[in-house]
Formats: C-alpha cells, structure tokens, sequence
C-alpha cells in the first residue's frame, strides 16, 4: 500500500517539475543544495550506492535506497532511472512520512 504511495508520490513531483534525474543533474542539485532528497536505485551498482551515499552525508540530503531501476523510471513516466532527486521540500517529506513505515527500502537520514 505505502509502496505504490511512495511511487505515485515520485509520479506526482515529476508532473509538478519538482524531481529531476540523472546522475549529473542529482550531483548538481545536491551540491547547490536544491535536492531535498535523493532517490538511488536499490540494484544501482555499489560504486554507484557509494557515491551518493558520500555526497548525501556530506551536504546533509536524505538518501533513500530502494526498488529497481524499472519501477522508479516506470513511477516517473521514463524508460529506467538509477538516482533522482526530489527539489520540493512538501514532496519530499511526504515521501520520507510514507518510507517510515515502509521495510522495503533503506533510508538514510
């Protein structure tokens, strides 16, 4: 129930214009400090995890580990995704209030 939330949530924030993707446009809004989240494909590779994981901790960004890259792209309208961001801070705690009470993903504060 909260999963298919969650991914309407992220579906939601796309047609708003507040969810951006790819690897360097996430790295950008991070360091700008735009991203109010960040969203990493659990089968993303670990080197991939590790990056983000880094730069999250380091700029203070929720990350948020978790479904394959098939379901995020398909909540969002596009073909796969691995890492996006969420750049609007009502989605993004609506996001972090779903994941709490969710086991399906590692969530990192």
């Amino acid at each position: 129930m909260s999963d298919a939330k969650v991914l309407s949530y992220l579906g939601l924030s796309m047609r708003a214009g507040k969810l951006v993707t790819g690897e360097e446009i996430v790295l950008k809004a991070i360091r700008s400090g735009d991203a109010k989240m960040v969203i990493v494909a659990g089968d993303a590779s670990a080197n991939t995890q590790k990056k983000f994981r880094d730069k999250c901790g380091t700029y203070k960004v929720p990350l948020l580990i978790g479904w394959d890259r098939d379901r995020i792209g398909s909540s969002i309208g596009k073909d796969t995704r691995v890492v996006l961001a969420v750049t609007d801070l009502g989605f993004a705690k609506m996001i972090s209030k779903q994941v709490g009470i969710m086991s399906e993903v590692e969530y990192i504060e």
